[in-house]
């Protein structure tokens, strides 16, 4: 449901702790060769890619190494893989052929090793795959690491008991499958909490880890934060005597209704934190050192509760204890923040009209400007010198690393990882839209059309529904929503920026918190209403999809669509609001864009959310509907899609329920995503077709 949904880098992690699970005994996945028959995307094809990840630059800024992610159907599982390519051109080499993933994969200090996670220890390897050889052994998995700059010592993410089990409070019944539960937040998204994630650190030797030292000892606090941070929210000082870290040192109730999370500075000495962010009541997240140690620049939001606030890049001056904002003239979230050598800029990425691009400012907060300007979005950064490597994808083509020139924005792909794929498809055009709504604002819309497309004929179009709601419609690769398979398929995709979505300005964002049912709704109609007036498409021919946010609007317009689509598909949608706010885990979420509590009569912006919960309109539904649910999806229930499931069908409206007993708030596994899209596009053309 919230911003980061749709976020690639979240499902790229979800797809690595799924698919990459491989027995010793199984056989190697490898990529295979695929012949597409009339240059059409299919299901199979989009899980023939190699999926490009985890961008590393040696040290002598020669190199990337990075992470290639492959999947076998008939296994049902994927693996991780890793590669190397010269940063100024070359044919990339695949250095690791193994059953099983390596993963969170860096450069050493020297540039002569790679340092990796396998089997839920540390590695490390030459370039080359040889000299392999297992650092650590510790007892439970380490899921996250960096070294300090010297490489003396470890700081590493692990996993520690939360709360007490049954068989801790009762030993004879050791066996019992019960939970006992006293406080909130006991379930997060897709787990019941029963481990958080904590920060070690230790110093390496050769007999592996010693003077292990938990920085958050007998705390019940989780750093990085569930249910999405990773190693970005640490960071080592440049002299290896501190480190910073992300924490939220709150549980239960207090957990669930708050988002103020800070900056701690840990030193190693004396083994104490010391809170750089108190009184910033929003997230603060991200730290990243100034090479000189003198500085740590961080993401910002500034309002508690509002997960969607607007991401300020921030500076602690650790001399003095300040902390100034340097992206006040910026209209838009940071993100992906990295320090130039000499302390004096910084590069960070930030949505622009749809599509996220690559920003520098000075640390003093002038000089804020746009190094590159194109239909792309970027999914991470690093330096290289004085120059930058990019990981960017588009509506039209997967991850792939480019070279770019800070200077001017220019860029040269360093790789081309499903190029025979691409060379064999035919691929839709992507057309940029500025849209009239009903309140006199241009919306900008993406319109995607079939492969060979004939403006002469007619074709069905669906409107594409987003999640969040604040999640940004960009120039987004998905191996699940993916508008080439779509159009493909051979409907036309309309997929609006509608008011809520991030990288249209943060005025156009917050519109929607507490009018779920309003202006966004009409934008909705607006974009299918312009597009479906053209000559090429079929009005009697109109779907309507979407998944989280976009379920709820999929379940929302299917009582208020005034009889404009014949098919809905609805994926981890709302459709109760009520039963929603007491059955979710981040109340929060639920306070601010609900306006509050159902059962709080006098506000009359919770009020005006409940009555318009798409429950309230079932009498309305007169188009078929596809609901589907997974039941490990503890952000919005699956009963959700049960209940709409069940309201069609007592009504008599054609409707069709796909439960995964085995997914989440994600389709993840290959077989269960191929399933999803057979019976996607299924439905779509019984119906549209």
């Amino acid at each position: 449901m919230k911003k980061i949904v749709y976020f690639m880098a979240a499902l790229t992690l979800a797809l690595a702790s799924c698919n990459s699970d491989d027995s010793e005994k199984g056989v190697l996945i490898e990529k295979q060769p695929i012949k597409i028959e009339k240059g059409l995307m299919t299901p199979e094809v989009l899980w023939s890619m190699g999926r490009v990840s985890g961008i590393s630059v040696s040290s002598d800024n020669q190199s990337v190494l990075y992470s290639v992610q492959y999947f076998d159907i008939a296994q049902n599982k994927g693996n991780i893989d890793l590669f190397v390519v010269p940063i100024a051109g070359g044919q990339p080499v695949r250095i690791t052929k193994t059953k099983k993933s390596e993963s969170e994969a860096v450069w050493s200090a020297d540039g002569q090793n790679i340092y990796f996670l396998y089997e839920g220890q540390l590695w490390k390897m030459r370039s080359d795959d040889s000299k392999r050889k297992q650092l650590t052994k510790y007892e439970s998995d380490i899921e996250g690491f960096q070294f300090s700059p010297d490489e003396s010592k470890l700081l590493f993410v692990s996993q520690v008991q939360y709360g007490k089990r049954v068989k801790d409070i009762y030993p004879d019944l050791d066996k019992s499958s019960g939970r006992l539960i006293d406080d909130m937040m006991y379930k997060h998204w897709d787990e019941w909490v029963e481990t958080i994630p904590h920060p070690f650190v230790a110093d390496l030797t050769k007999k592996g880890l010693e003077n292990v030292v938990d920085i958050l000892k007998d705390q019940p606090y989780e750093s990085p934060m569930k249910p999405w941070g990773g190693m970005e929210q640490l960071a080592w000082a440049p002299d290896g005597n501190a480190i910073a870290y992300t924490c939220r040192k709150k549980t239960g109730v207090e957990y669930s209704l708050s988002t103020n999370s800070d900056i701690y500075l840990y030193k190693l000495e004396t083994k104490e934190s010391v809170n750089l962010t108190k009184g910033m009541m929003g997230y603060d997240v991200d730290p990243v050192f100034s090479p000189d140690g003198q500085s740590i620049a961080f993401q910002s939001m500034e309002r508690e509760g509002d997960e969607s606030d607007k991401n300020r890049l921030f500076i602690h001056t650790l001399s003095t204890g300040m902390n100034r904002c340097i992206s006040d003239s910026l209209d838009g979230d940071v993100s992906n923040i990295l320090w130039t050598k000499d302390n004096n800029r910084l590069y960070f990425l930030s949505a622009v009209e749809a599509v996220t691009q690559i920003f520098t400012v000075e640390s003093m907060g002038k000089g804020l400007k746009q190094v590159t300007n194109e239909s792309t979005d970027f999914e991470k950064i690093e330096l290289a010198g004085d120059q930058l490597i990019g990981l960017k994808h588009s509506i039209s083509r997967p991850n792939e690393i480019f070279r770019i020139q800070p200077a001017d924005g220019k860029m040269v792909a360093l790789t081309d990882e499903n190029k025979e794929i691409f060379d064999q498809l035919k691929v839709g055009r992507v057309e940029k839209r500025m849209i009239k709504t009903t309140d006199n604002q241009e919306m900008l819309t993406w319109v995607v059309y079939p492969p060979d497309f004939d403006s002469t004929k007619t074709y069905p179009a669906i409107l594409f529904c987003p999640g969040g709601p604040q999640g940004t419609v960009g120039q987004f690769w998905s191996y699940r929503w993916n508008f080439q398979l779509m159009a493909a398929k051979g409907y036309i995709v309309v997929a609006p920026n509608r008011r809520g979505v991030s990288g249209m300005g943060q005025k156009w964002k917050e519109q929607i918190s507490g009018d779920w049912a309003g202006q966004n709704m009409k934008d909705y109609l607006s974009a299918i209403d312009a597009v479906s007036a053209e000559s090429y498409v079929d009005k009697s021919r109109l779907g309507c999809v979407g998944a989280s946010y976009g379920g709820f609007s999929v379940y929302w317009l299917a009582g208020n669509h005034h009889k404009r689509f014949k098919a809905f598909i609805a994926h981890s949608g709302i459709f109760n609001c009520e039963s929603q706010y007491l059955e979710t885990d981040e109340m929060w979420f639920e306070n601010w864009e609900s306006g509050g509590a159902f059962w709080d009569s006098k506000n009359v912006i919770a009020q005006r959310t409940f009555a318009n919960s798409p429950h309230k309109f079932v009498q309305n539904w007169d188009t078929p509907i596809l609901c589907i649910h997974g039941e490990k999806d503890y952000r919005i229930l699956a009963s959700q899609g049960m209940q709409a499931f069940n309201a069609a069908k007592l009504r008599g409206i054609p409707a069709e329920l796909l439960v995964f007993p085995d997914e989440n708030h994600w389709i993840v596994k290959p077989q269960n995503s191929i399933l999803w899209q057979r019976t996607f596009f299924n439905w779509l053309d019984k119906w549209l077709k």
